[in-house]
């Protein structure tokens, strides 16, 4: 099994409103994908609450093994949800491990 988690900075100069409002779409796009990418066993999607820290959502998933993982990453959902990511990301830390 692989454990996927990724951290998501998005661009400071956005109006905290657009910020917010454009996050919680971005959590609901990710969790729709579950049913939809065949190999995408578990998700979990927070958005951060603790303003002392640099980053502002996670993502935790679980995947069969490193294929399943790669089929997920070129998905065309999940690359549809990954545009609208793109669009006000500064920053991104991943890990990928066995478990």
């Amino acid at each position: 099994m692989i454990k996927h988690i990724v951290l998501f900075k998005f661009k400071e100069d956005l109006p905290a409103g657009e910020k917010k409002s454009k996050m919680e779409d971005i959590k609901a796009d990710l969790e729709a994908l579950i049913g939809k990418v065949e190999t995408l066993r578990k998700m979990e999607v927070g958005l951060n609450l603790n303003p002392n820290e640099e980053f502002d959502l996670s993502l935790i998933s679980e995947f069969d093994n490193m294929e399943g993982l790669n089929a997920y990453a070129v998905h065309p959902e999940h690359v549809k949800a990954g545009a609208a990511i793109r669009e006000i990301l500064e920053k991104r830390a991943c890990v990928d491990y066995e478990i």
